[in-house]
């Protein structure tokens, strides 16, 4: 076995290690989900009707992304090029209705600047996905830290307009998201199917996380919008 191989599989070994050691801060059942209508952003207070349907409306959006970056990763894979054409254009169309979501409560440029973030995102997933078909352990490497302090810049943001949402909270939240498309681009490379469709449970789970903390979150900063 060449030295550029076991590099690779050492890289590879331990980017799912610290995505595994990532997620399991943040654990949360599914359960917990389908019975409460709390976070850990909104301990104590029953959500009101139109804070539950921005709830919802951010968890349809938020599981639009994963499983668009989803199907561009495994038509990458399969070398379907035609299919991921088409997949990438849905995962750009959902990171504007993600971004839109915001502009009621921040404005247009606040809009236009989580856009920016938010392709940042998926330009760091897809230079990660593509670095993995070619087996390149140092882009593979450059592009976790792009996913790295991008979601640190997200949590950034995120934090300074609205105070409700702390940035090491976020932040931690958002890494783990990003150890999750690292964990299933991996999976889907090595055709590890079963272990794949778990991580696609705890990708969701965990983005119903996001979205109700943000909507729990708008709802404590924007309370007259909410009642």
């Amino acid at each position: 076995m060449s030295r550029d191989v076991v590099r690779q599989l050492a890289h590879r070994r331990q980017l799912l290690t610290v995505g595994a050691a990532i997620a399991g801060l943040l654990p949360l059942s599914n359960s917990a989900f389908a019975a409460g209508r709390r976070s850990r952003f909104n301990k104590g207070k029953t959500r009101t009707d139109k804070t539950s349907e921005t709830a919802a409306t951010l968890r349809d959006l938020w599981i639009g992304h994963i499983f668009w970056v989803r199907a561009v990763s495994l038509a990458t894979i399969e070398k379907q090029g035609t299919i991921a054409k088409t997949a990438e254009r849905q995962a750009v169309a959902n990171a504007q209705s993600l971004a839109a979501a915001i502009e009621p409560f921040y404005g247009a440029a606040a809009k236009d600047a989580f856009f920016k973030l938010l392709a940042g995102h998926y330009g760091a997933v897809k230079a990660y996905l593509t670095a993995t078909v070619a087996g390149d352990a140092t882009r593979q490497g450059a592009a976790t830290q792009s996913l790295t302090s991008n979601a640190e810049q997200i949590a950034n943001f995120l934090s300074k307009a609205n105070p409700y949402l702390q940035k090491d909270a976020v932040n931690g939240l958002l890494q783990a998201h990003g150890s999750h498309h690292i964990q299933q681009i991996q999976q889907l490379t090595d055709h590890q199917y079963d272990a794949e469709a778990q991580t696609w449970e705890e990708m969701k789970t965990h983005i119903y996380q996001i979205a109700e903390a943000t909507a729990d979150a708008l709802a404590k900063q924007f309370a007259e919008k909410f009642s």
